[in-house]
C-alpha cells in the first residue's frame, strides 16, 4: 500500500472520537476537522503535527499586514502573501493525489485541491481578522471577503487571483452549464466544507479499487457528521463486503433495510437479500 499509512487501530478510534466531538460543537473548528480528516489518513500525523500545522497557520497569518483595508484590499493581500511570496496554488495533477485533501500535506507541499486551499486562506484570513468565508461554487470552491454588498471573490487554486464577474460566471457555466445563481454565493459552514472535502476523499478512493481502505474510512467519517444520508450506510455495507467484511457487511445492509424500509420497500428488500448473499459468502 502506498503511503500515507493508516493509523494504528487504537490512535484512529481516539481520531474519530474527537472527530465527532468536535463536528457536534457549537462552532466547529474547520482547521481542526481538517487536521483530524489527516490524522485518519496518515498514521505519521501525530499530536505534534497537529499542533506543527496550526501553528503555520499562525505563522502565515503573522505576514499579513495589519488591517490593510476592504475586502479588495485583504484579498490582494492574501494573494501576494500566500499565492506569491509562500507559492500556494494548484495544477490538474493535484486532483491525482490523496494527499492534495490532507490539510497538513497542502501545508508542507504548497499543493492542493481548490477547496483544500481555500481552508488554508479561509484559516490563515481568519486569524489575521480579515472578514472572509468559503463559497462553495458548483464545482470550484473559492474564498469571499467581505459582505454580499461588496463581496470580492478569490480563487486560492489560481494563486488567489481576484475573480471578476465574468470569472465567476464562466466557472459556474463551465461546470453546470447554466448561469450563476445568487444562492451559489452563500457562505458555506464548516460541516459543509468537512463534508466537501470527505466527498472528495470518497471520489478519489472510488475511482481507485484498490484503496478501499481510504473509501471505507472517508464514508466512516461522513457518517460521524451531524447530518448525513442514508444512503452512506448502504455503501458503507458494500465496501465492508468488498473487503471480505461479510458479517459486519451483512448487518450494515439489513440496518439500511431497517433505515428505508417504510418509505421504499423495493429498496428494502434489495439490502435484504444483499445482506443474506453477503453472510452466505462465509460458507
Amino acid at each position: 500500500m502506498p503511503p500515507p499509512y493508516p493509523p494504528s487501530p487504537e490512535r484512529s478510534a481516539e481520531v474519530r472520537r474527537r472527530f465527532a466531538e468536535e463536528a457536534r460543537s457549537e462552532r466547529p473548528d474547520l482547521s481542526a476537522l481538517c487536521l483530524l480528516i489527516g490524522a485518519e489518513a496518515d498514521g505519521s500525523l501525530d499530536e505534534n503535527g497537529i499542533d506543527a500545522a496550526q501553528l503555520e497557520l499562525d505563522r502565515l497569518a503573522g505576514q499579513l499586514p495589519y488591517r490593510p483595508g476592504g475586502p479588495s484590499a485583504w484579498a490582494e493581500a492574501l494573494c501576494r502573501v500566500l499565492g506569491g511570496r509562500c507559492g500556494f496554488s494548484g495544477s490538474a495533477g493535484d486532483y491525482e493525489r490523496l494527499e492534495s485533501s490532507l490539510l497538513h500535506e497542502v501545508l508542507r507541499r504548497r499543493r492542493g485541491l481548490p477547496i483544500l486551499l481555500s481552508v488554508v486562506w479561509l484559516e490563515v484570513a481568519r486569524r489575521a481578522g480579515a472578514p472572509v468565508y468559503g463559497v462553495a461554487l458548483p464545482g470550484h470552491f473559492v474564498v469571499g471577503f467581505g459582505t454580499a454588498e461588496e463581496l470580492v471573490l478569490a480563487d486560492p487554486f489560481d494563486g488567489g487571483r481576484v475573480l471578476s464577474g465574468t470569472d465567476v460566471d464562466l466557472l459556474v457555466v463551465g461546470a453546470t452549464g447554466a448561469p450563476l445563481q445568487p444562492s451559489m454565493l452563500a457562505p458555506a459552514t464548516p460541516l459543509q466544507v468537512v463534508q466537501r472535502i470527505v466527498n472528495n476523499v470518497r471520489a478519489w478512493a472510488t475511482a481507485r479499487p484498490e484503496r478501499s481502505d481510504v473509501a471505507l474510512w472517508a464514508v466512516e467519517l461522513a457518517l460521524l457528521l451531524p447530518s448525513h444520508p442514508a444512503r452512506l450506510r448502504y455503501e458503507r455495507a458494500q465496501l465492508l463486503v468488498q473487503r471480505g467484511e461479510f458479517v459486519e457487511g451483512a448487518v450494515e445492509l439489513d440496518a439500511y433495510a431497517d433505515l428505508v424500509g417504510v418509505v421504499d420497500p423495493h429498496t428494502e428488500e434489495r439490502a435484504r437479500a444483499q445482506a443474506r448473499e453477503a453472510r452466505a459468502l462465509l460458507n
